[in-house]
């Protein structure tokens, strides 16, 4: 998975931010522990969840 960033999240709708969100807890999910993949989806995951709070 890749990095999801603020700059990115910053033109998508509440909806959509959900919707990127749930995809980025699946990849967690899937992910084995001190992946690159895993480490991208919690910090994804972070600014999404800060992005929502904004609004």
């Amino acid at each position: 998975m890749r990095l999801i960033t603020n700059f990115e999240l910053a033109t998508k709708s509440t909806n959509e931010l959900r919707g990127m969100l749930r995809a980025c807890f699946n990849a967690l999910a899937m992910s084995t522990s001190d992946s690159p993949e895993r480490r991208n989806a919690l910090a994804s995951i972070e600014n999404i969840q800060r992005e929502l709070g904004m609004r």
